[in-house]
């Protein structure tokens, strides 16, 4: 089966339409802009399809650049060719892929997350379903290659996990008590033609839907499910958006559109779904056994090892006629997971240090992506001249907001760019004291696959890297000199130039009219002139480097 996107109807462009309640007219979008790749060849599910989307994250492709794809020839191991196409990235392979997602201007995210929160809109019923097109259930789950066997379900690390796995998933469980949904981005191990093994965050704290196991074992009861696969991006951004336990995503969801989401019930669960999904999964777990699950590659850039979780019996499987199957790249970051957070993630965090907490001077927060997976390093970036009990009250809040997340927490001043790495350990070389400047708060919940070291507890490390008096600028020529020269180097057809800041020089504070004064001569050539004047200024009985100032006063400077 292909899947013709130019058949839908699609206004495209970021920030100029309200965001498709469609997956296709999504990718429709996509594909108008350039940002959809049709792969018609053949590919390999179980060993080509995840490792060749990969290499957009591995190869050094700008986030700008980086692509869905939309595989049209899916084949397996076993020479199966599959009906569904599947596709990869459509929900952020980068900030640009997520805001065209949204409806919005990547820059408006933020406030469009707090506004949909505050403004949520419940989800409306419906009668007909497109996700219900198609209805599989019964001995038909259990045939040969049918059931979840007929989905061409990837295998997201090749060469470790021992499964193929539900990545982009919406698990949508019931509160037995209060009757409000959850909606979690949990992966989901193949074991049979009708049979899951589905991994929830299990701790405290951890994810809605392992709240509600707990609830349903509790009452010795099973717990219903329903796995959304293909979603439309605003209704899969709420999963792994950090929500109360007890709000119902699909209303933030509608917050986010703008309008009511058309919900519909399983067919043989009580539980609501997007009616316009691509693929609906239901089922049941057993409270009272869990079932061996993984090896799988996890987000945190290591291999999730074998441990007990949900088996999930599948009681049916509806679809649309011509469905999308739909899935992420996670694993070592980045990826589209960690995309996925990171643009929803940064502005909240800003907005409760900056309006919650009432921080003064808080400018910009970034979560450290590459390889470590947003949660554990965090930079604050505050303006030149901040206080520093304003910076420690940022710093211990941004450690403590949420479980999990900033266990290194380094502020900065606002002439550092935190996606510089090299910047951000020189402000650490030359704008810290470590005994003064440098706080472990013990008794911390450990990161995502800290399980996996052997630690029960383990701190947080809080660094204060911004400049904290006036110091002498930056050595690199100014600007309006690194701006000519470039003009040259790109008459010249030299390299293309990768730029970073710093690129230029700028004052830090320590710097005097006498100096610049000084500067503007020498490119100008008058630098006798500057010679002139200090030959004036000569003194004896002075040890070489004295500054000049502790000779000639403040007032010099």
């Amino acid at each position: 089966m292909s899947v013709d996107l130019a058949e839908k109807s699609a206004a495209a462009g970021s920030g100029g339409h309200k965001p498709r309640l469609d997956l296709q007219l999504h990718l429709r979008d996509l594909e108008a802009q350039g940002l959809l790749l049709r792969i018609d060849r053949p590919i390999n599910k179980d060993t080509q399809l995840h490792p060749l989307v990969r290499w957009q994250f591995l190869g050094g492709t700008p986030a700008d650049e980086r692509r869905a794809f939309l595989f049209t020839n899916v084949t397996d191991s076993n020479g199966r060719k599959y009906d569904m196409p599947v596709v990869v990235g459509s929900l952020a392979a980068s900030p640009r892929i997520y805001a065209i997602g949204m409806g919005r201007k990547v820059e408006e995210i933020g406030s469009c997350w707090l506004r949909a929160i505050q403004n949520p809109i419940p989800p409306v019923r419906v009668s007909n379903a497109s996700c219900q097109e198609v209805v599989i259930k019964g001995e038909a789950l259990k045939q040969k290659g049918g059931g979840l066997a007929a989905l061409p379900v990837p295998i997201s690390t090749p060469g470790f996990d021992a499964a193929p796995y539900l990545t982009a998933t919406l698990c949508t469980t019931r509160d037995p008590e209060t009757g409000v949904q959850n909606m979690g981005m949990y992966r989901a191990a193949l074991k049979a033609t009708d049979r899951l093994a589905v991994r929830m965050v299990a701790r405290a704290g951890g994810a809605g839907g392992y709240i509600h196991w707990l609830k349903y074992r509790e009452l010795k009861k099973p717990m219903e499910i329903a796995i959304v696969i293909g979603a439309a991006p605003v209704i899969e951004f709420t999963g792994p958006q950090k929500l109360a336990i007890d709000v119902d995503e699909m209303a933030v969801a509608g917050g986010l559109a703008g309008q009511a989401i058309p919900i519909v019930r399983c067919v043989t669960i009580d539980i609501d779904v997007p009616a316009d999904s691509e693929i609906v999964i239901e089922g049941v777990i057993d409270t009272s056994v869990l079932e061996p699950e993984a090896p799988f590659g996890e987000s945190n850039g290591y291999v999730a090892l074998e441990a007990f979780n949900m088996p999930m019996q599948v009681t049916a499987i509806t679809h649309r006629k011509q469905a999308v199957f739909a899935s992420i790249i996670s694993q070592v970051t980045p990826s589209e997971s960690s995309a996925i957070k990171l643009v929803a993630y940064e502005p909240l965090y800003l907005s409760h240090l900056r309006d919650t907490l009432g921080v003064r001077g808080i400018k910009r927060v970034v979560m450290h992506e590459a390889l470590t997976n947003l949660r554990p390093v965090l930079f604050l970036q505050f303006a030149h001249g901040t206080q520093r009990t304003e910076v420690w009250r940022a710093l211990h809040g941004a450690a403590n907001f949420t479980a999990g997340v900033g266990k290194i927490c380094i502020a900065v001043s606002e002439d550092i760019d935190p996606n510089n790495t090299d910047a951000m350990l020189w402000s650490m070389a030359y704008r810290s004291n470590p005994i003064e400047d440098v706080h472990i708060s013990p008794y911390r919940r450990g990161v995502q696959g800290a399980v996996y070291s052997g630690r029960q507890s383990d701190s947080a490390m809080l660094i204060d890297a911004t400049l904290k008096q006036k110091m002498p600028p930056l050595a690199l020529p100014a600007r309006e000199f690194m701006d000519d020269a470039r003009n040259i180097w790109e008459e010249l057809g030299l390299p293309p130039l990768t730029i970073r800041q710093p690129w230029h020089g700028y004052t830090l504070g320590d710097w005097t009219e006498t100096w610049e004064t000084f500067a503007r001569r020498a490119v100008a050539g008058d630098w006798e002139e500057n010679g002139e004047e200090t030959l004036k200024r000569q003194r004896g009985g002075l040890e070489p480097e004295t500054p000049v100032w502790h000779v000639e006063g403040k007032e010099q400077k």
